[in-house]
């Protein structure tokens, strides 16, 4: 490589930058470990989310009366409709108790799954509404408030729009305190369906009902796996406090969109760079001399599942830095 040229690549979004890529992508954790180490982080109140080092969990409060708050970790990726994708974890609850607000007697979410995460963290982001949280996909459980208790796989648009099918969507069944559950939830873009599968204590607890989604719903940009507590601010009827310890979190992606990355010049004045793409993504060379403005190189081409060129639309002088800006349209 050109020693006054270097080669970057982002993730349209600005936080992940990267170079190689190879197969799908699996973020496992088993908690063995300060997950910090591990890149996972906290957002909102800290003291919702514990490292157990001694029993190598994690223990979780979800308390609606307090911010939204998340332990995460982004994914490096964004999913949409259009993504396999598979999340897993176990889940073991000491105490759950809907209706702590005297005020707001009903049943409020325990969450666990995916987000966007520049939506989730903005003050506007309220998923006591039903209108403003945009971008889900998760595992919600809401324990017995009068109406049974419900497990309910979860997608929320991107205009905040719910995907519902009617009562088939969800399943009643109680999580039964000091008991582990097994969950595992695994989308397929061929048939746009989600199906979750759960154990208790080792034995099988079900089946809980498949979710497909209907055809009024849009489409979801995911680039966040979380444990979410949120806050019922903007919920006037339901509220939550629940205590828990999880553990084996997991998530399979496909493929990165951008791998075996190769570069170089063209006629010895343009530079180009070659790799393997991915459909459903859009792809730009980008040019920046400072690290501060970055400029398209190229015109922005569509991915096509093999491999794709982008180079230079015209010589530019002197030292230069390059990208490739690989984003979901």
């Amino acid at each position: 490589m050109d020693g006054n040229r270097l080669l970057a690549l982002a993730l349209a979004g600005g936080v992940v930058m990267f170079t190689q890529f190879a197969g799908a992508g699996t973020l496992q954790e088993d908690f063995s470990t300060n997950p910090a180490a591990q890149g996972w982080q906290v957002f909102g109140s800290t003291n919702l989310f514990s490292w157990d080092a001694t029993n190598q969990a994690l223990q979780v409060t979800w308390d609606s009366s307090q911010p939204n708050s998340y332990f995460y970790h982004r994914l490096g990726t964004i999913l949409t409709r259009d993504d396999d994708f598979t999340i897993g974890f176990d889940l073991r609850l000491a105490d759950i108790k809907p209706g702590v607000n005297t005020n707001k007697s009903g049943a409020f979410e325990l969450a666990i799954g995916l987000f966007n995460f520049n939506q989730a963290t903005r003050t506007n982001f309220l998923r006591g509404t039903g209108s403003d949280s945009p971008n889900l996909v998760e595992f919600d459980y809401f324990p017995d408030a009068g109406f049974g208790p419900t497990i309910w796989p979860t997608f929320i648009a991107t205009n905040s729009a719910f995907n519902y099918n009617g009562p088939s969507d969800y399943t009643a069944l109680p999580l039964t305190t000091g008991d582990w559950f097994h969950v595992v939830m695994n989308y397929t873009a061929a048939d746009a369906t989600l199906t979750t599968t759960m154990t208790r204590n080792g034995a099988a607890f079900g089946p809980i009902n498949p979710v497909s989604l209907s055809t009024n719903f849009t489409d979801f940009r995911a680039d966040t796996l979380a444990i979410s507590s949120y806050s019922d601010t903007g919920d006037d009827y339901d509220s939550l406090l629940a205590h828990g310890t999880m553990d084996n979190l997991s998530v399979t992606t496909p493929p990165p969109p951008v791998a075996g990355m190769t570069s170089g010049f063209v006629d010895q004045t343009m530079w180009e760079v070659d790799f393997t793409s991915r459909s459903n993504w859009l792809y730009t060379l980008e040019r920046t001399t400072d690290f501060q403005t970055w400029t398209a190189a190229s015109s922005t081409l569509g991915g096509n599942g093999t491999n794709l060129a982008l180079h230079e639309a015209q010589a530019a002088p002197g030292r230069g830095f390059y990208r490739v800006r690989a984003q979901r349209p």
